[in-house]
């Protein structure tokens, strides 16, 4: 995915020169998605626009109130868009009219968005692809008569299903999350630990995970659930990177979803800064104006009950093997109003992975190493949840049922050049606490050569 981010060119329309209030649209910036395409104007101040399409060639024709442009538009990444260029001409001597020129129909949409802390003055124009879904993206589903989405019934498959994780990269492309020390980017940091959370349940034995995100660009927060539920997750894993006023708060946390309020001021404040992402992408909000209240009401507490426990269990799992790894911030699942994990029917935890504000834990999440570490933490946390709760219908019950998900016996691991005990704890999904009192450890010192008793875990017998 690239981003176009186009400085300040050096001429000004000479019909503008005398306008003192004309909003200048001095950068602009293009996005493209798997289904999607965005182009965003910065303004230095409020414009109103209107917007209307024409046919025979394709074209979008925007109109905006008292604007001049004054950005280089010469170098937009136009390749695999349906834009094929831009231009831009005055129009009754104080707007500004911009022409799209299209390959293809799009359905556009537009909207303007006040500033906030990272942005000014915005227009953006959406451009959704009319033309087949491509392979990358999520199969559409079936609606459901129920005013709650259903789960595609399951049971009656015979085995040989995947347990489907859906991993969410937080952010992305205009919205870059939290930016921390030497400008590390939460949205770069979070897609490649998922990519690498991805690789490694892929190669899990009845595992197949799915990228919410899989490239550098935006989701709204709604839309990330409704693709987890597209590719009929099980699970919904949302992976993001902290930050705080003080660079001096650390550690890793996991949350699942509150619907009573947050268990701490901090869990209160992050589920208020990750919600308020979707003012980014201009979002509203869902109404259920067109349901029974009542109905909706009963059915969403009854599903929710179940799977907000479920939603703990695997994330004190996932939380407990990370905490083998790196510093935890709380060592508890945190509980808050996660928008992104308000799906009624899909267990979701949101895991921080650290602060990225704290220059020591930002240096980390940056490296290939760290991330792959806490991925693997992270895989070792899910797999063993499902080992222990396998979905009806799925390989991984039937294994259960064939008595092929034994527990392991103990086991010996030789020390080696880089090893470290919360690594091999990892590894072998064995606590760290019972790897020093299997070896009667005093402190997490090892040496090179030295042979190591490994507890009892779990693990799948092949055939």
């Amino acid at each position: 995915m690239k981003l176009a981010s186009l400085c300040l060119g050096a001429g000004l329309v000479s019909a503008f020169s005398g306008l003192v209030q004309a909003a200048e649209i001095n950068n602009v910036r293009l996005w493209r998605a798997p289904d999607n395409t965005r182009l965003v104007f910065d303004l230095s101040g409020p414009a109103d626009h209107t917007l209307f399409t024409l046919s025979s060639p394709e074209r979008i024709v925007i109109d905006i109130n008292g604007a001049r442009l004054s950005a280089n538009t010469a170098n937009l990444p136009l390749e695999g868009t349906p834009l094929t260029g831009m231009r831009s001409a005055p129009r009754n001597d104080s707007d500004l009219r911009v022409v799209l020129d299209l390959s293809r129909q799009v359905n556009p949409k537009s909207f303007s968005l006040p500033p906030n802390q990272q942005y000014g003055h915005r227009l953006v124009i959406d451009l959704f692809d009319q033309e087949p879904p491509r392979s990358d993206l999520p199969a559409p589903t079936q609606p459901s008569a129920s005013p709650l989405p259903q789960q595609p019934a399951r049971t009656a498959e015979s085995g040989n299903r995947d347990v489907i994780v859906a991993l969410d990269a937080g952010h992305g492309g205009e919205d870059p999350g939290a930016v921390g020390y030497r400008g590390a980017r939460e949205k770069d940091v979070v897609l490649a630990i998922s990519r690498d959370l991805k690789a490694m349940l892929d190669a899990e034995p009845g595992f197949k995970a799915v990228l919410v995100r899989t490239g550098d660009y935006f989701i709204p927060l709604r839309r990330r659930t409704e693709i987890a539920r597209q590719h009929n997750a099980d699970l919904f894993v949302s992976i993001h990177a902290d930050a705080f006023t003080r660079a001096s708060a650390f550690g890793a946390s996991v949350f699942a979803l509150s619907d009573r309020g947050a268990t701490s001021e901090t869990a209160r404040l992050l589920a208020d800064r990750e919600n308020r992402s979707d003012l980014i992408g201009g979002v509203g909000g869902v109404t259920l104006d067109d349901k029974d209240k009542v109905l909706a009401s009963v059915l969403l507490d009854l599903s929710m009950t179940a799977t907000l426990s479920a939603s703990l269990d695997v994330g004190q799992l996932v939380l407990n093997s990370i905490g083998r790894v790196t510093p935890l911030h709380k060592r508890r699942v945190e509980q808050a109003g996660f928008m992104v994990l308000k799906s009624p029917d899909i267990p979701s935890i949101l895991v921080e992975t650290g602060f990225i504000s704290n220059p020591g834990e930002a240096q980390k999440l940056v490296t290939r190493s760290h991330q792959q570490t806490l991925a693997r933490a992270m895989h070792n946390g899910i797999r063993d949840y499902f080992h222990r709760n396998p979905p009806p219908g799925t390989r991984l019950a039937a294994l259960r049922a064939e008595g092929r998900l034994q527990a392991q016996g103990p086991r010996e691991h030789t020390v080696v050049r880089g090893d470290t005990l919360s690594m091999i704890a990892t590894r072998y999904s064995v606590s760290l606490a019972s790897l020093r009192q299997a070896n009667n450890l005093t402190n997490d010192q090892i040496r090179v050569g030295q042979v190591l008793k490994v507890p009892a875990g779990s693990m799948l017998v092949q055939n």
